[in-house]
């Protein structure tokens, strides 16, 4: 959001940076999901009681 603000209002070095921390973030959450995942996977489910 902020990297398009910036982009409207022409300044572009932010823009580009805002970008770059967004698509860090969003791969850092990738990440996390898939260890999140095989950790549940690896875990599985108890026995019934």
């Amino acid at each position: 959001m902020i990297a398009l603000i910036a982009a409207v209002l022409g300044f572009g070095g932010i823009a580009n940076f805002s970008f770059e921390i967004a698509k860090f973030i969003a791969v850092i959450a990738i990440i996390l999901f898939v260890i999140a995942l095989v950790a549940g996977g690896l875990r599985g489910r108890g026995p019934r009681v």
